[in-house]
């Protein structure tokens, strides 16, 4: 379980991902140090801004393939239907070859969308690991706790009262041989928490104030602590009277669940034969209603830090949608259609010009080798060291076009 929160995550793919987007973060972060405003909401803010500008041409293919995808789909369909009682290998090799062609034509590939999905989820992983541990990666931040840290890991019973507090977070035992993970427990410290650790350790009160006062200066947005949740707010809001944040801790999941709903209105929705009865419409609307919902209890149980991205993360889609939604409206895609056409008819000309060169080669080296007057026992000889030729060759090429390139090679080198 701690493998996620220790530190940095170490997970395959993900870890990477989080380490390089960290970079991002913790330069955002002291790029606002330096002019005078060193506040993590905002470097959050402007974070999921920068992630978001940069997959824009991402996002502008994937919607591409869609659009191009919705054209396409009628006639592979029909291709289906064509085959549908044809379960011979040779009609599935045909019917593959015409859905190929189809696909060249609308210039799709059935990789396409997987491959921009592969290159989509460990950035959001990786950006969200980010978000949720911003001590691992925030250069700054880690150094406001490293003082106090080390002064409880040089007394056993801090040790045993933290690890007491971790194991109620999900940290086990054995991981508090490090530094880091006495942060990552603090970080997820509440103001009770902290109050109930400098009562229990009055001598590092003095510490535990500091690091208190440090972290407010960097965690505060909009008057609100970014590390609690809006549920805890609002209930320490009833026992103490005071209910002066209260208002920002019921905007925040409101915020969250009405830019949800912004964004779905402004995403293409896919059309379908018989929509009405489609099951999968009827649950794509439903999930459309749900999401909004699921965003503001999200929400309102985690971080205010984890909100600000779900609320910005939503504005930031949103905005590029409109900027995506003019930029395809703009293609003609039937123009696009017959580039692809071209394309792909030139494609298959110059396979069938490469196929037909190392047929002929091959076939006048034959001819060369057989009419060369040699005996039985040369020719199967010259033979044997044209195919090492072939063999040395095609170390680093199998492609058509390499192979007729050996054979010429070959021939020219026997004329010699």
């Amino acid at each position: 379980m701690t493998s996620i929160l220790l530190t940095q995550n170490s997970t395959f793919i993900i870890g990477p991902v989080a380490k390089l987007l960290g970079f991002l973060m913790n330069g955002i972060f002291e790029l606002l140090y330096k002019i005078g405003i060193p506040n993590v909401g905002i470097s959050i803010i402007l974070f999921t801004i920068i992630i978001y500008l940069l997959m824009m041409p991402l996002t502008i293919k994937q919607q591409k393939f869609s659009r191009l995808s919705a054209k396409m789909n009628p006639e592979i369909k029909a291709i289906q239907k064509k085959y549908a009682n044809k379960k011979d290998n040779e009609s599935m090799m045909r019917m593959n070859q015409e859905v190929k062609a189809v696909q060249e034509k609308y210039g799709v590939s059935s990789a396409g969308s997987c491959l921009q999905l592969f290159i989509t989820l460990p950035i959001m992983y990786g950006l969200y690991r980010v978000i949720y541990n911003i001590p691992a990666y925030v250069t700054k931040i880690k150094l406001v706790y490293e003082g106090l840290v080390g002064k409880l890991m040089a007394s056993d019973s801090a040790v045993a009262y933290i690890q007491e507090i971790g194991a109620t977070k999900g940290f086990a035992k054995s991981d508090y041989t490090l530094s880091n993970t006495f942060i990552d427990v603090l970080y997820k410290f509440n103001e009770n928490e902290w109050a109930a650790l400098a009562e229990k350790f009055p001598n590092l009160a003095g510490d535990i104030t500091t690091t208190i006062e440090q972290l407010e200066e960097y965690n505060t947005f909009l008057g609100i602590n970014i590390l609690n949740s809006p549920s805890s707010i609002i209930s320490d809001a009833f026992k103490t009277g005071s209910f002066v944040l209260v208002i920002g801790a019921i905007a925040i999941p409101v915020l969250a669940a009405v830019t949800q709903l912004i964004n779905i209105k402004l995403m293409p929705q896919p059309q379908m034969e018989g929509q009405e009865d489609n099951p999968m419409m009827s649950s794509m609307k439903m999930m459309n209603y749900t999401m909004p919902l699921m965003s503001a209890f999200f929400c309102y149980t985690m971080p205010v830090g984890v909100a600000l991205y779900w609320i910005a993360g939503p504005l930031v889609r949103s905005v590029i949608q409109i900027i995506t939604n003019k930029h395809l409206d703009s293609i003609d895609f039937d123009e696009e259609i017959k580039k692809n056409i071209e394309k792909a008819g030139k494609k298959k000309q110059k396979q069938s010009f490469t196929e037909r060169a190392l047929a002929e080669a091959a076939k006048m080296n034959t001819k060369a080798v057989e009419s060369s007057g040699l005996s039985q026992k040369e020719k199967e000889e010259q033979l044997r060291k044209a195919n090492e030729y072939y063999k040395q060759a095609s170390a680093n090429s199998d492609s058509i076009a390499a192979k007729a390139n050996m054979v010429r090679k070959y021939n020219e080198k026997n004329k010699k």
